[in-house]
């Protein structure tokens, strides 16, 4: 599209597209009458914002540290978990090849989450008009011939986004790979009026070890039916409600989903986000929990935050370790692998 048609595009109402340099990073906003996406190109295409205007009510989460340009900051130690968390916004990330803990795979070398979430994409706008807008990002890792094609989509007047992607092999070898989206909810949504409603007949598969030092939330190294599990104490926790501020951190891992979606839904605020997905690419669900308990680094006290993460493998101690469980997804010679998903803004229905 010619900088002329740009010019003739551009408008305030209906679906549009929004094109910023934000902390010196490209950045672009899909906007209509109910949402505003924003999408950090150059940090991974980071979506950043997910506001729903009626309320003005921004559902992901902003880590302590914001926005910030990876490219801008030199890490002070060769830590593979800061390559992640030092520039870590918030929000929802696009992960592969690797999830979780740094690992090792076929001699390359990952940080925790590596290594899109870090890398700048390209983008194409592919549809702006009124009715409906759309845009392509692309991108080539660096470490293994993956190459991932996401396209982002948004309607005049609907309250979804949609998202289409295609993960590629472009080697002539078969390559595994961990593929995931860290979506994280945070305050002001998240509070402990919210719960989260999933399908029936979903398995809680805790984490084998702690992550946190002081201590876990859940007993682990056992399988429960959702919501249910033993804590430590040996009570009964409802995972699906939200905790007061101070509960020790914890990750477990979902699975049993015929359909993959679910709704986190604030009842005080009457307003929730329904997340629908391919459940054959990702079966998995990873459900992290940070309630303000971990006092070192990288919270410091400061974060109350959830994420509902959509997953191809588990558990989180990375790529070798989703190779050897069988878990890792696996992509012959030039396969693309499809994945599709959708989160939807949800209110109560009238009475």
């Amino acid at each position: 599209m010619s900088q002329a048609e740009r010019y003739r595009k551009q408008r305030n109402w209906g679906a549009r597209i929004l094109e910023y340099t934000y902390q010196g990073m490209r950045t672009v906003f899909l906007e209509n009458e109910q949402l505003r996406i924003g999408i950090l190109v150059d940090k991974g295409t980071d979506l950043f914002e997910f506001t729903y205007k009626p309320q003005d009510q921004d559902f992901i989460w902003l880590s302590p540290g914001g926005v910030r340009n990876p490219t801008s900051y030199l890490s002070t130690s060769p830590d593979p978990l800061a390559t992640f968390l030092d520039a870590y916004p918030g929000g929802w990330q696009e992960i592969v090849p690797n999830g979780g803990a740094p690992s090792s795979y076929l001699g390359a070398h990952f940080g925790q989450h590596g290594e899109v979430s870090n890398l700048p994409w390209d983008y194409r706008i592919l549809e702006d008009t009124e009715e409906q807008v759309a845009v392509i990002f692309t991108v080539r890792l660096q470490k293994v011939p993956f190459a991932v094609e996401k396209t982002l989509r948004l309607r005049s007047g609907e309250r979804c986004l949609s998202i289409e992607e295609v993960l590629v092999n472009e080697s002539d070898i078969p390559l595994r790979a961990m593929w995931g989206h860290h979506i994280t909810f945070g305050q002001p949504f998240l509070d402990e009026h919210c719960s989260i409603r999933l399908p029936e007949q979903i398995t809680v598969h805790s984490h084998p070890t702690p992550i946190h030092p002081q201590g876990r939330r859940v007993n682990g190294n056992k399988l429960y039916s959702w919501p249910f599990v033993e804590g430590v104490d040996g009570g009964l926790i409802d995972l699906s409600r939200m905790p007061s501020r101070g509960t020790i951190s914890e990750i477990v891992y979902l699975s049993g989903f015929q359909q993959g979606w679910y709704e986190i839904f604030n009842q005080r605020k009457g307003l929730g986000l329904r997340v629908e997905w391919d459940a054959q690419t990702m079966p998995y669900l990873w459900f992290w929990q940070e309630f303000g308990a971990s006092h070192g680094y990288p919270w410091y006290g400061r974060a109350y935050t959830i994420g509902l993460e959509p997953f191809s493998s588990h558990p989180t101690d990375g790529i070798a370790q989703a190779v050897a469980n069988e878990t890792a997804l696996v992509l012959a010679p030039r396969q693309q692998q499809h994945f599709s998903c959708q989160a939807c803004v949800i209110e109560p229905e009238p009475k």
